[in-house]
């Protein structure tokens, strides 16, 4: 069984949807943000960065997983899916995987800050990260034209990318012009994984229930 710590963000839907698609079973524990439960000492045991997500593999002598890179490519290699075993195949899936962890997430997660939450306007900075994401978007664009998916077959690198660029509205950058990323973009969000992974942590549950679980699980 996977412990999966989380919210619902594009870090965290990358590791539910990855388990999903996997078919691996786990429970899930919601952090609470406004109360920085990710910023618990009991959290802090498992992952020091104090970030979402991070999982444990109760299964592997309580083994905790912190980066949500890091989950994707060991949770990939715990199953033998979504990752190939040859050394070509897994450079190609690992080269676009650090493509988002390096480039996508950090640059759209700067986007998403001085266009949606910092109390200033600051056109300078939010040019200069939407301008970089839509960039990053048209390297994909670029990929996807020659590929179906990112490394020829589905993987964990298309995963990675997937909660980012679906949620491109909400940092201002757009997808127009850009015909094979859209047609990635459906292609992925009509998966029935994909699709059961984007509901987790669900929005329905009691909060007060909920950061019970989470705290639960935290002290063990």
């Amino acid at each position: 069984m996977i412990d999966l710590y989380t919210a619902a963000t594009p870090n965290g839907h990358k590791v539910s949807i990855a388990l999903e698609e996997l078919q691996l079973p786990y429970s899930v524990h919601t952090l609470s943000f406004d109360k920085r439960e990710q910023k618990a000492p009991e959290f802090l045991k498992i992952n020091p960065n104090g970030r979402i997500p991070a999982i444990v593999d109760r299964g592997n002598d309580d083994f905790a997983v912190f980066e949500s890179g890091a989950i994707l490519v060991y949770l990939a290699e715990r199953s033998g899916q979504l990752l190939p075993q040859d050394a070509k195949g897994r450079s190609v899936v690992l080269q676009w995987l650090m493509f988002q962890m390096g480039g996508i997430g950090p640059m759209q997660g700067q986007a998403n800050v001085f266009f949606r939450y910092f109390p200033e306007k600051l056109r300078g900075a939010i040019d200069r990260y939407q301008h970089e994401t839509r960039r990053l978007y048209e390297v994909l664009d670029g990929r996807l034209g020659e590929a179906e998916f990112l490394a020829g077959d589905y993987s964990i690198a298309d995963i990675a990318s997937f909660p980012w660029v679906r949620s491109h509205e909400w940092s201002g950058v757009s997808v127009e012009g850009l015909p094979h990323l859209q047609r990635w973009l459906t292609a992925l969000e009509n998966r029935p994984a994909v699709q059961r992974g984007l509901l987790v942590p669900r929005r329905d549950l009691d909060e007060a229930a909920t950061v019970k679980s989470a705290q639960s699980m935290l002290i063990r």
